[in-house]
């Protein structure tokens, strides 16, 4: 399933823009929020957060990349966030924050930065609803696709059969027509794309075309 970001839409027009992605084919859609400490980049909070959920039919997931997380995570489920993803490097209990988040109704999704090995994350696994994996560094625009990512997220997949969970798999970062086939292929389920949608000149096809390529990688 592609996840529009609504990073770069048009926030002057945000209701518009949420019901032209959904009217295009997206199923979900995705969130980022950054405080401007534990990533460079500032962006926006609970006010768009509720905003998006009062204009939009299907799920939204909220990718919290802030300094305290477990902070934030009761304000950000009342705000209507279906997910909740938030980084492990910025966890001081992994696995009572993923309890909390879980204790408050949203589905608790683990994210892991390009230098964090699936090593760090496996003892959470049976805690947690998803594992997103990171491409790029979180808060900085304009990076090229890690490959990094592909290897993760087969062993994430691997592990997810030994271990007989159920926790879904994402990507998030780089995605384009180019990408999609491959991050697919190594078990991404949810794929995260921000500029491939949001920069095209028309929602449905771009939304389509990654869909079409990501199934038939499978």
């Amino acid at each position: 399933m592609v996840l529009p970001a609504l990073l770069l839409c048009d926030f002057g027009h945000l209701a518009r823009e949420v019901e032209r992605l959904e009217a295009a084919g997206a199923l979900g859609l995705h969130l980022d929020v950054m405080d401007g400490r534990f990533v460079p980049q500032l962006t926006y909070g609970l006010v768009v957060v509720e905003a998006v959920r009062r204009s939009a039919r299907g799920p939204i997931e909220v990718h919290l990349m802030v300094e305290d997380p477990a902070a934030c995570i009761e304000a950000y489920s009342k705000a209507g966030a279906d997910i909740l993803t938030v980084h492990l490097e910025g966890l001081v209990d992994p696995r009572q924050t993923l309890e909390m988040i879980s204790s408050l109704g949203p589905r608790a999704h683990l994210a892991i930065s390009p230098g964090t090995p699936v090593e760090q994350v496996e003892p959470y696994l049976d805690s947690c609803d998803g594992v997103l994996v990171m491409s790029v560094e979180p808060g900085y625009g304009g990076q090229p696709f890690n490959p990094v990512a592909l290897d993760k997220l087969a062993r994430l997949a691997a592990l997810r059969v030994a271990m007989g969970r159920s926790f879904r798999l994402a990507v998030d970062g780089g995605i384009s027509v180019d990408t999609v086939g491959p991050v697919a292929a190594a078990g991404a389920e949810l794929i995260v794309a921000g500029s491939a949608v949001i920069r095209s000149s028309d929602y449905a096809s771009a939304i389509a075309q990654l869909e079409h390529i990501a199934r038939s990688a499978i």
